[in-house]
């Protein structure tokens, strides 16, 4: 099917192009959202005489959606979820967190418009890819975290991993200490200077 794009198409053509399609994604996508239209002479007809007016509305746009870019471009957003020691998420953080992470920032985007490209379902630092414009994109951190204390020492530069491994590290200096107070303990006990000190001098 041929259509005339009304905007820029990432991978496909800029505002006014006409080019081929699949039907299917014509009907579904292109059309449906004001992307596109069907390429018959009349609508043809009908972008020529809308063009100035269609570029000024994409260039408006377009300098809303960089004025947005600037202020979220390379942020970075917690993600607070529960997780297990290993590190594995009870679920993944979706495009739908994404956009109430930025709702709460106070940038408004819709769900369709986050793209993340691998599937978050771990602890640790992510990535995310937010389409504003078709000729915007910025791309933000995601920390993802168990709590806020943890997305602080993610944020310097530890994994969960080492985080574990320091954990485990101290709790076995812990439990090494308290044996050797034990030890110690034990040996004052048994310092045969002790047990003379502690016989009454009435007895000898």
């Amino acid at each position: 099917m041929q259509v005339i794009l009304l905007e820029r198409v990432a991978k496909l053509g800029q505002m006014g192009d006409v080019v081929n399609v699949k039907p299917g994604y014509a009907r579904n996508y292109l059309l449906p959202q004001g992307k596109a239209l069907r390429a018959s002479d009349d609508n043809v007809a009908s972008f020529e005489h809308r063009k100035t007016e269609l570029e000024a509305q994409n260039l408006e746009t377009r300098k809303e959606a960089q004025a947005v870019a600037d202020k979220i471009d390379g942020a970075v957003y917690v993600v607070i979820r529960q997780a297990s020691d290993g590190g594995a998420l009870y679920g993944s953080v979706s495009p739908r967190d994404v956009t109430d992470l930025l709702a709460e920032a106070g940038v408004s985007v819709e769900k369709r418009q986050i793209v993340i490209t691998k599937p978050i379902k771990s602890l640790g630092l992510h990535k995310a890819l937010v389409h504003l414009h078709p000729e915007v994109e910025v791309e933000i951190g995601l920390n993802v975290a168990r709590s806020a204390e943890e997305a602080e020492l993610q944020a310097s530069g530890k994994s969960i991993q080492e985080l574990a491994a320091e954990e485990e590290a101290a709790a076995e200096f812990e439990i090494s200490e308290l044996f050797d107070d034990i030890g110690a303990a034990g040996q004052d006990d048994e310092d045969p200077r002790n047990q003379g000190m502690s016989e009454d001098p009435r007895d000898s």
